[in-house]
């Protein structure tokens, strides 16, 4: 049996949009393209019916101008990133944000900075949550 497909989480080209919308604020079909990055060689109309996707998706709202429409995010991009991250903690660390920290944290390739800024955030995070 075919699993109903997940609308609350993006797909990468759906991601690139998103992510133009947000650099930009809002903005028409033309403007997110000019947007994207890297730059694509995209057809108006492919554009266009992504952007309808994301607005079928609740992800944007359009309003009618006296030639086209101008797209806004209907959520924030934090606030897309908590709700990915709880996704990614919940299917692929068991629900442990710990372990999704620690592998993270083991990675070889992440610098002593990135460790240090790491270690930054949780002191900050744990002294706030001690007042």
């Amino acid at each position: 049996m075919r699993q109903k497909k997940d609308n609350s989480l993006l797909t990468e080209v759906e991601l690139e949009f998103m992510n133009a919308v947000w650099a930009i604020g809002e903005g028409t079909v033309r403007e997110v393209m000019n947007n994207l990055s890297p730059p694509r060689e995209l057809a108006y109309t492919s554009a266009s019916t992504i952007m309808r996707i994301l607005e079928q998706k609740k992800f944007l709202v359009s309003a009618k101008t006296e030639k086209s429409f101008v797209y806004s995010p209907t959520i924030d991009k934090a606030d897309y990133q908590s709700k990915t991250l709880q996704h990614l903690s919940a299917k692929l660390f068991n629900n442990t944000p710990s372990s999704l920290v620690a592998r993270l944290v083991d990675d070889e390739n992440l610098s002593d900075d990135a460790l240090q800024e790491i270690r930054d955030l949780l002191d900050i995070r744990l002294r706030t949550n001690d007042t």
